[in-house]
């Protein structure tokens, strides 16, 4: 009996691709948390004139069994991550919302990590596993880029509190939060 095993790790991070994210600190997304200040511990961009920065995205691992007894099996994690040494605020002009704001875009990539582990549950291991996920990978980050590029230009970077209160609603009825 044979038992091939491929185990394929890939790490993405909207905003910022490091090359020893598995050593850097890291918040996993869970029900229920909630950012604070203190977890945006990152030095402030002289380039950006944004308010605060949140970096934030999906980190996947999976593996594939191949037995010809058994049948194959593909198993996968997929979560949502948060970058504290590359998130960053400006004390003097960020708010609460502004906060909320942050928190959102931490959110919305758990709604991505969600779609992705959805898209990986139909895949049937086989030699094109590989292909596929990498597939499914690059089309959930298109997605969700492009899903925080409108939540930002919608909200006016949180800048419109009624767009942005519509927002959290969105994205909590999304993530089916109390």
């Amino acid at each position: 009996m044979l038992i091939f095993k491929k185990t394929f790790f890939l790490l993405s991070v909207l905003l910022v691709i490091s090359s020893n994210a598995q050593t850097e600190e890291t918040i996993v997304w869970k029900p229920n948390l909630v950012l604070n200040w203190a977890n945006f511990k990152g030095k402030t961009s002289k380039n950006n004139r944004a308010a605060a920065v949140t970096a934030s995205g999906i980190t996947y691992k999976y593996t594939t069994y191949f037995n010809r007894e058994k049948g194959n099996k593909f198993t996968y994690e997929v979560i949502a991550l948060f970058y504290p040494n590359k998130s960053w605020y400006r004390p003097s002009i960020s708010t609460n919302v502004t906060l909320a704001h942050e928190q959102l875009h931490f959110d919305i990539a758990e709604i991505y990590a969600r779609k992705m582990r959805n898209r990986l549950s139909k895949i049937k291991p086989s030699k094109n596993t590989r292909k596929e996920v990498k597939e499914i990978y690059s089309a959930i980050n298109k997605e969700l880029n492009a899903y925080q590029d409108l939540y930002d230009a919608e909200t006016n970077y949180s800048r419109n509190l009624e767009k942005q209160l519509l927002w959290q609603t969105k994205v909590k009825k999304q993530l089916k939060l109390k």
